[in-house]
């Protein structure tokens, strides 16, 4: 059988092409640079969907929760098949109001959060402090949500990459897709040097760039756009040793394993404007400072602005899309990291059985297209 051709090798691509070549399928991922560079190597890797309950969200808040609960048996086999670590970590998050304002719009969020039976803990300054030393000691008040994890998102790419090729899969970096060939029995893809090659699917999983791949029907084009989000790196040195994810009413802030702390993240509409500014960097620098005061002499090794890949409700585009063999997985926003271990399966499960379990029928990409009957 002709191979399944993936555009995109961040996350969301390398995790369905090893999927796919564990169970035996060929593959082939293309990246139009080095393989997961793009959003997924500058995200912070946070698995936290309790603390990102937002109130309109409900039915992606229960497709993110199940992610995370297929997060451990994801790793234990990616590490595995890897033979190497990801720093997956079960502390917990920290939601944190530095002011009374923001310890009331805490509570309107912990009352939504608990009407609708999220395991978390409401905690006075002192009690958050307790849980988290580092803390700054003017705080009201916390959410504890014990069960938001995280992981090292630059390890898991690298993990990716060496679990997809020992299973067999072919990962062809540095090599652009030009256009994709829609096909319901024998799709394909156009390379810039003008190579064709043929495949049995053909899945998009180019992040913010999906839409710029040529070959699509005007409509049928994801409806996906980029959102820029500046973050930087700190370097903790003892005795600071913040041990929990923390957010704040204006930046979050994630510790690593190997000493690196995430501080993040603006959200700006600049297109694929990936400048880093004085401001971005003030705003993340002065949000993070606010709840966690330790920063303030830590060195910066390093700053970014990533651009998330977005849909016009904020919700993934998973599935079957209106052009014959082509299957999309992209439009994961602030959720992509989180959403690999299910994107992985459900996408390998509908490429091996034809099959759309009823985890990703809520977010088929048909839901953008005018008619989807006529256009299927």
């Amino acid at each position: 059988m002709a191979p399944v051709l993936i555009v995109g090798g961040g996350t969301i691509g390398l995790s369905i092409g090893w999927r796919l070549a564990r169970a035996g399928r060929a593959v082939e991922v293309f990246d139009r640079a080095e393989a997961g560079r793009g959003a997924s190597w500058l995200a912070a890797g946070m698995l936290a969907p309790d603390a990102e309950l937002q109130f309109e969200e409900l039915e992606l808040y229960a497709f993110n929760r199940e992610s995370l609960d297929r997060w451990p048996q994801f790793v234990e086999e990616l590490e595995a098949d890897a033979g190497q670590s990801v720093d997956y970590r079960d502390e917990g998050t920290l939601i944190v109001a530095d002011d009374r304002d923001s310890a009331e719009a805490l509570r309107r969020l912990y009352d939504f959060q608990r009407e609708h039976d999220l395991n978390v803990d409401w905690l006075t300054g002192e009690e958050a402090r307790a849980v988290e030393p580092f803390l700054a000691p003017r705080l009201h008040a916390a959410i504890h949500a014990p069960f938001d994890h995280q992981v090292d998102n630059r390890k898991l790419i690298e993990a990716l990459k060496v679990a997809l090729q020992t299973a067999g899969g072919t990962l062809r970096e540095h090599t652009p897709v030009e256009r994709i060939e829609p096909d319901e029995e024998a799709p394909a893809v156009v390379l810039d040097d003008g190579t064709r090659v043929d495949g049995s699917a053909v899945v998009l999983a180019a992040g913010a760039w999906s839409r710029g791949v040529e070959g699509l029907a005007r409509d049928h084009r994801p409806p996906v756009r980029p959102v820029k989000g500046q973050m930087l790196q700190l370097q903790m040195e003892l005795p600071f040793d913040l041990q929990h994810v923390v957010r704040g009413p204006d930046a979050y802030l994630a510790p690593k394993s190997n000493g690196r702390l995430l501080v993040g993240a603006t959200s700006e509409e600049m297109g694929f404007d990936t400048q880093v500014t004085a401001g971005g960097l003030y705003d993340v620098l002065e949000g993070g400072w606010e709840i966690v005061p330790g920063i303030y002499d830590l060195p910066v090794t390093e700053t970014w602005a990533g651009l998330r890949p977005s849909s016009r409700d904020h919700a993934p585009l998973i599935g079957r899309s209106a052009a014959p063999g082509v299957i999309f997985a992209t439009g994961h926003y602030r959720h992509g990291v989180l959403l690999t271990p299910i994107t992985a399966d459900e996408v390998a499960r509908l490429l091996r059985t034809g099959e759309t379990s009823p985890w990703i029928e809520p977010f088929s990409p048909l839901r953008f297209v005018s008619s989807p009957a006529a256009s299927a």
